[in-house]
């Protein structure tokens, strides 16, 4: 089980975010929303142990993730927003060089990553370097990479970017299967219909601090809306977006100062 106790992150004095605690427990996906500066990417960073919060702790069954940084790494896998990938290095040859990293024997990352590319639709790209893939392609490398060596906890972030119609639906049917084999999921997404649809529970961040934490029917119930959508909207008192296009519309139409 994954546990972030009251964390806190300060740049130069402004907070990112505060006090901000929450559980994913082994067999969970519990999704984490809010919108762009919210403070999502900071968590996801102390998280992942590439950032130190100012204050607040990351436990992992248990542990403190500080005390052993390089065992709580093996234990969990990670598909970032962006696809950075070593463009020179073919699908294989990356999956190849992530394995080793990882400690496996050489014939099983051959085996396992063959097998996963070729799932995931990429068999026939598998040795060609990575500079030639699109968008969705690099995802599904990334996707493959995380799965790589079986982790107990898995940490997604926007993990759809890029992906077509098929392979975002496999996605969402391979979450329900990795929850069904007892992994802990963390899924951050901006795309709420795909949140409300997988999650077990909401957690809903806005200017670094958690307004909700529920599973999506109960956040409808309380705010008596019929989708997540409307909810989060509500919560984080976005914008009337109508209104605003409607004027960004009329500025397109200026001829005359």
């Amino acid at each position: 089980m994954l546990e972030v106790r009251a964390l806190s992150k300060r740049y130069r004095g402004i907070a990112a975010i505060q006090d901000v605690s929450f559980t994913v427990e082994a067999g969970k996906i519990v999704g984490y929303v809010g919108p762009n500066g919210s403070g999502k990417s900071t968590t996801v960073k102390i998280v992942t142990g590439l950032l130190e919060p100012n204050d607040g702790k990351v436990l992992f069954e248990g542990r403190d993730i500080r005390d052993d940084l390089a065992g709580y790494r093996a234990a969990f896998g990670y598909v970032p927003e962006e696809a950075h990938v070593y463009s020179h290095l073919s699908g294989l040859e990356y999956l190849q060089l992530v394995g080793r990293l990882r400690g496996m024997e050489e014939r099983l990352i051959l085996r396992k990553a063959t097998r996963l590319l070729s799932l995931l639709g990429l068999e026939s790209w598998r040795h060609s370097p990575i500079s030639l893939y699109s968008k969705g392609m690099k995802q599904r490398v990334l996707i493959s990479a995380a799965l790589l060596h079986d982790p107990k906890l898995l940490v997604f972030d926007e993990p759809l970017s890029g992906l077509d119609v098929v392979s975002a639906r496999l996605f969402k049917d391979l979450l329900q299967q990795l929850a069904a084999q007892g992994k802990a999921i963390l899924y951050i997404s901006h795309v709420l219909e795909v949140v409300e649809q997988v999650c077990d529970r909401v957690i809903v961040i806005a200017k670094g601090k958690i307004l909700a934490d529920a599973p999506p029917g109960e956040l409808k119930t309380l705010m008596q809306l019929g989708n997540l959508e409307s909810v989060f909207a509500q919560l984080v008192e976005q914008q009337d977006t109508m209104v605003v296009a409607r004027e960004l519309v009329e500025v397109m139409g200026v001829r005359h100062v």
